[in-house]
Parts: C-alpha cells; sequence; structure tokens
C-alpha cells in the first residue's frame, strides 16, 4: 500500500513541472509575439512619418506641364505623366545670406530626371561652316553686245541661233541702207573732182563718214577703186566667243546703236553664290570656297573669292559673293546651280568666349542663360543676361555678360526657367525683382 502511494505521489509531480513548463513556454509565445508587432508597428510608422515628412519638402511637377505644382507625387492632371520632384525646400544648409534671392535651387534627382548638363565657358578659336548656293555666270568684262553702226533693212543673218560661236572679224549680217549708198556716192563724186586742194578735203571728210559707219579702210578703198557703189553694209562681229542672246530676225527694221547680238566669251566664268547678310562678317576675298554642281555629279571645284558685292538685295536679303573660275573646256554652262562650302572664321572673334546655342534662352529683345553658383552644397543656378556676337557652328560668340571659367547651363535650362517661374523668381519672361510681382503671379499656382 505504501508502495502505491508513493508511486501515485511521484506521477503527481511529473505532471505537474510539465504543466509549468507548459505554461512557462505559452507565456513566453505570447510576450514575444505581443512586443514584436508593436516594434513593427512603431517602425512602419517612422517610415511612413519621414516619408511623409520628407513629401511636405518636395515640390512635385510636370516636366512636359510647369505650371502643375502639387505637395505629393502622383500624375499630371493634363497629360497624365508621372510628376518629378522639382525642388526641396527643406534640403538647402546654405546661408540665405550668400545665395541671390533670385536664384533657384534644385536637388541631384530633380537635375537627373530634367537631364540638365553644365559646361565651363572658355576662349576659342572655332570656325564655321557656310553652305551656300547660287548660279553659273558669265564674266561681264568678257561679254560684248554687237550693235548695228547704220540704220535700215535686215538683208540677211549670217548668225541664226543662240549658243553659236562667231570668231573676231565674222559677218554678223547683212543690212540695207540707203545712208551708206548715199555716202558712197558722196565719196566717188569727191574722188572725180578736179580742183586738188578742194578735192582732197572733200575725199578725206567722205572717207571719215564711211569710217564712222564702222566700215574698214580696206572696204573705203575698194569703193574708190571699183567705182561701184551698194546699199548692203555688212556689220562684223568685234569679238570672239558664243552667241548668248540673239535680238533681231531677218527682214527687222534696225537704228544706228540697235542691239543684235549678245556675245560672251565663256573661257572664264563666274560662280556667284548667294549669302545671307549674317554670313557676310565671315567672308572676306580671298576664302577657298569648294563647290560642286549636280551637272557634273564627283568632281570638286575650288576658287577664292574674288568679290563681295556691297549692296544687300532687298528681296531676298543676300549678297553675292563672286568666284572667278578657268572654263577652258567649257563644262561650266551659265545659269548651272552650283552648291558651294566654305570653312571660314571670325578674325575679330578669335580667342573671344564661345558658348553652345543650347544654352542661350532667347526672350525676342534679350538673351539670357543660367549660371551656377559656385561653393553652394545644394546645385544654385542664377539667370544673367548676355550680349552676343555672331554666331558660329553650333555657338556663339559672347560679347559682354560672361567670364571665362564660369559654369553655365548647356542643356535643361528651360526646367530651371520653369522652376524659376513657379516660385515667382526673375525667369526669361519677367525681369522683375520677387518683390515687384507680388500681383502678376499665374493662377492657381499657390498650393
Amino acid at each position: 500500500m505504501k508502495k502505491q502511494y508513493k508511486e501515485w505521489i511521484n506521477e503527481a509531480l511529473k505532471r505537474s513541472y510539465v504543466k509549468y513548463l507548459l505554461i512557462l513556454f505559452a507565456g513566453l509565445a505570447l510576450g514575444w509575439l505581443f512586443f514584436h508587432s508593436s516594434d513593427s508597428k512603431d517602425k512602419a510608422e517612422t517610415t511612413a512619418k519621414k516619408e511623409v515628412h520628407e513629401h511636405k519638402h518636395t515640390i512635385w511637377t510636370c516636366s512636359m506641364h510647369p505650371q502643375i505644382k502639387m505637395d505629393k507625387p502622383g500624375q499630371c492632371p493634363i497629360c497624365g505623366m508621372d510628376l518629378i520632384p522639382l525642388k526641396d525646400s527643406g534640403s538647402s544648409s546654405d546661408s540665405s545670406a550668400t545665395i541671390d534671392p533670385n536664384a533657384v535651387q534644385l536637388s541631384e534627382e530633380a537635375l537627373a530626371l530634367a537631364n540638365v548638363q553644365t559646361s565651363i565657358v572658355g576662349n576659342d578659336n572655332r570656325a564655321k561652316d557656310l553652305r551656300l548656293y547660287g548660279k553659273i555666270q558669265p564674266d561681264e568684262r568678257l561679254m560684248q553686245s554687237q550693235t548695228a553702226t547704220v540704220s535700215g533693212r535686215v538683208e540677211r543673218l549670217w548668225v541664226n541661233f543662240t549658243g553659236e560661236s562667231v570668231r573676231k572679224g565674222q559677218t554678223l549680217a547683212s543690212v540695207y541702207s540707203p545712208e551708206i549708198y548715199t555716202a558712197q556716192q558722196e565719196l566717188l563724186e569727191a574722188a572725180r573732182m578736179s580742183n586738188s586742194q578742194q578735192k582732197a578735203y572733200l575725199l578725206d571728210a567722205a572717207r571719215e563718214k564711211l569710217r564712222l559707219w564702222n566700215l574698214t579702210d580696206q572696204q573705203i578703198a575698194a569703193i574708190e577703186k571699183s567705182g561701184k557703189t551698194s546699199p548692203i553694209v555688212e556689220i562684223k562681229a568685234t569679238t570672239s566667243g558664243k552667241v548668248i542672246a540673239k535680238q533681231v530676225n531677218k527682214g527687222d527694221y534696225i537704228n544706228q546703236g540697235s542691239v543684235l547680238f549678245q556675245i560672251a566669251d565663256l573661257s572664264r566664268v563666274w560662280a556667284v553664290f548667294q549669302a545671307y547678310e549674317g554670313d557676310l562678317p565671315f567672308l572676306k576675298p580671298g576664302n577657298k570656297i569648294d563647290f560642286t554642281l549636280q551637272a557634273i555629279p564627283g568632281k570638286v571645284f575650288s576658287g577664292k573669292v574674288s568679290f563681295i558685292d556691297p549692296v544687300i538685295n532687298p528681296s531676298t536679303r543676300t549678297a553675292g559673293i563672286r568666284v572667278e573660275i578657268n572654263n577652258s573646256d567649257g563644262k561650266l554652262k551659265p545659269e548651272m546651280f552650283v552648291t558651294g562650302n566654305v570653312k571660314a572664321s571670325l578674325a575679330k572673334s578669335k580667342d573671344q568666349l564661345v558658348i553652345p546655342q543650347s544654352a542661350v534662352l532667347w526672350t525676342g529683345k534679350r538673351s539670357v542663360v543660367y549660371v551656377k553658383t559656385p561653393g553652394t552644397s545644394v546645385p544654385t543656378f542664377t539667370l544673367r543676361e548676355i550680349e552676343l556676337g555672331p554666331s558660329l557652328s553650333g555657338a556663339y560668340v559672347v560679347l559682354s555678360g560672361l567670364a571665362s571659367g564660369e559654369e553655365i547651363v548647356t542643356n535643361g535650362a528651360f526646367a530651371i526657367d520653369a522652376s524659376a517661374q513657379l516660385d515667382g523668381k526673375q525667369s526669361m519672361m519677367n525681369q522683375d525683382k520677387p518683390e515687384n510681382k507680388k500681383t502678376n503671379s499665374m493662377p492657381g499656382m499657390d498650393m
């Protein structure tokens, strides 16, 4: 009996130990679950508060519609694009006393999203590539008008079409002229006179009259020798070349001095290019021009500028640029189109400041750039008005407003200017100070 009692007591003790152990483990489990969930909740609340705090300090805008300004991320109500952070108002650690009140500060993230790029201003001797268009024209110094020396009727044309070649002394036309017939009669009458003194005087006068009508001494001598007169006079060419204009037909009545033909010597021609007045500072006599013609593909001609027209064409706003070309082989024909290229530099702009064209914002009368303020922990940019000189290949010469070594925005300047407009600061569209522009803010901009 006693032995059974002891066994029962031992069994009861074993069951109590197991019960206490189970209670202990259950308590530990409940404590872990309670405190762990509380810590996670606290961490989540801390993270959410931090994000809300960050969002409160960030202005969000649309890259396509900068007038949209919101205090939290989302989508543009106009185009549906995701908004981008424009400015962190609580991130600046720079002293307000050292920063221009019109300066624009952007976070690094905003600069990256807007693809803002900067470059250092420096001196450059960059040349400008000019493309010029023009035509082949005859050398005006080698052109002559063939005129009628007498009045009368054209009996025959020995040159009948434009483009025909003629040589000096060649007969161009035969003209019936009563005046020539009368003058020849006077010559023969003077030759028949017996009074030697009066005869010599009248004979010289008759000969000179025929010379004025462009008859040669040989022709006059032939008339005196034969004693025959003729009302037909031949008009001779005074130069060799090509007929570029024919202004008379057989049977026409003409007056003394009437132009019958235009003859040009095409052994030398002009390539006349048209240059806009903005390109004229880069051109000067002696510049080399390489040009091509559609009629002669694959061949590049070269020449030097020999003359620049001093007068601007009021219709095209261009001036003629002349290049003299040797055309002994006759391949270059008047009115052929030519395309020229010249690499020219502006002598007055050597070693001057040069900036990319993408850096300049135009406002009509003004040209402005954004200059990066050095020594700031947050990227800071200030609007500055500059004076530009001639344009180069993808660049401008700066006459005033910038100094060598300054850093300017070369890409993304519009995004920075949009931020300035949103903040009511000086921008390309507004020259006023913020205090003078309190009533000029766009409606709906204040959030």
